[in-house]
């Protein structure tokens, strides 16, 4: 779906009170949190996949739902400009992508029904009570468990097998960020490489951090999951090719923006499966009774230019597993 089509289908909603009045439906309302620009096409095909969902389940455009999508761009005081927005609001659903949201959207909305996706260790976060039974007003889907942080460090070794020395790239004021590096650190002495530590919270600081560790040679990044990875995304991508440093990610953007590999969830599912819960929640069920789910499929990216690019040929193990080549 073009993006102009995408527009017309979710953001006519100066049309929608009168359709609905005609009608004599009630009309649904809907907000979409989103933690990325409003430019972000990978982002634009997801909330075309979520509208898509919905109106297979019966949510049509203009009759009965109303859909709102607004964008932080992972930016705190976008982020508050936002909740104070919401918390007058009173929607019926929020669906929310990414961690940073998710802690003052529950103190503006308390009571509201919300569906996150892309978040990481709700429980050890404290947003819900357990992933069977969450509780209170929310339920959604994880972006993934620790555990898959290994498969980075595995990955970024098998394409790049010289490789002795990883620096993790983390936003260390998050509890994701911790638990993501932990996983990294235990895994690290059997794959023979040292780890360190770059913070990402801001762009010098990262800078500064990756040019010093690129004066030794034979090292690679991995950059984990935060709201200040899709800020800085453009500024690391460019860093690993300046400095010419094998980089793994966690989602496919990186590498379709020049990265070299990713190994992650799929973003669209994530959004589908959102719709199918906000049409439960909307037909009555309560979200503490839809248990939180984590992703049942991964997906492997590589660029090829970029691997050239890096002196590196990609083995044949990496290749035919891999879901899609960019050439």
């Amino acid at each position: 779906m073009r993006r102009r089509e995408f527009i017309a289908l979710v953001g006519g909603a100066a049309a929608w009170p009168l359709a609905a009045g005609a009608q004599g439906e009630r009309i649904r309302h809907v907000v979409v949190l989103n933690n990325v620009k409003e430019d972000d096409t990978d982002r634009q095909r997801s909330l075309a996949a979520f509208a898509q969902v919905l109106q297979q389940l019966g949510w049509v455009d203009g009759r009965n739902l109303r859909i709102e999508t607004r964008w932080t761009g992972g930016d705190p005081a976008a982020i508050r400009r936002h909740m104070e927005q919401l918390g007058l609001l009173r929607p019926d659903v929020i669906v929310v992508s990414g961690n940073a949201a998710m802690e003052p959207l529950l103190q503006v909305a308390p009571t509201v029904p919300i569906v996150f996706n892309q978040v990481v260790d709700p429980v050890g976060a404290g947003y819900i009570e357990s992933l069977a039974q969450p509780g209170g007003n929310i339920t959604g889907f994880l972006q993934f468990e620790y555990s898959l942080s290994g498969k980075w460090l595995e990955l970024l070794k098998e394409v790049a097998p010289h490789i002795t020395r990883v620096a993790v790239l983390r936003d260390p004021s998050i509890s994701a960020g911790i638990g993501q590096f932990a996983v990294i650190q235990t895994l690290a002495p059997s794959i023979g490489v040292d780890l360190r530590v770059i913070n990402v919270r801001d762009a010098n600081e990262i800078e500064r951090a990756v040019a010093s560790f690129a004066r030794v040679p034979n090292g690679g990044l991995i950059l984990t999951v935060s709201a200040l990875a899709v800020i800085h995304r453009e500024l690391i991508i460019a860093l690993a090719a300046k400095h010419k440093l094998p980089t793994v990610y966690y989602r496919r953007y990186f590498v379709a923006s020049g990265g070299l590999a990713s190994y992650g969830y799929d973003v669209d599912q994530q959004f589908r499966s959102a719709a199918e819960y906000v049409s439960r929640i909307l037909k009555g069920e309560k979200p503490a009774d839809l248990p939180v789910q984590a992703p049942t499929k991964y997906e492997l990216v590589v660029n090829l230019k970029t691997a050239h690019s890096l002196g590196l040929t990609l083995p044949q193990s990496v290749l035919a597993r891999a879901d899609e080549v960019i050439e």
